[in-house]
C-alpha cells in the first residue's frame, strides 16, 4: 500500500501534460507503474507505453488471445 507521501509524488507525474501523447497514451520513464489513471478518473486506466512491461503483457495478451483460438 503506497503512502500517502508516495501518492503525492506520482500524481504530479500523472497531471504533467508533456508525459501524455496527444492526451491519450501515457510515456513517462520515470514512473514505475505499469497501469496508471488517466487524467479524467471518469475514463479509468491506460498502461505507461515507456515500460517494457507494457509491451510484455500486451504480447502476452495476444498470444492467449490467439492460442485460445486455435486450441478450442
Amino acid at each position: 500500500m503506497k503512502t500517502k507521501a508516495g501518492k503525492e509524488i506520482e500524481n504530479p507525474m500523472n497531471k504533467n501534460p508533456n508525459n501524455w501523447w496527444k492526451g491519450i497514451l501515457y510515456f513517462n520513464r520515470s514512473d514505475h507503474r505499469l497501469i496508471v489513471p488517466k487524467n479524467n478518473p471518469y475514463l479509468g486506466w491506460t498502461l505507461n507505453f515507456a515500460s517494457p512491461y507494457t509491451y510484455i503483457f500486451l504480447i502476452a495478451i495476444a498470444a492467449i488471445a490467439v492460442i485460445s483460438e486455435y486450441m478450442f
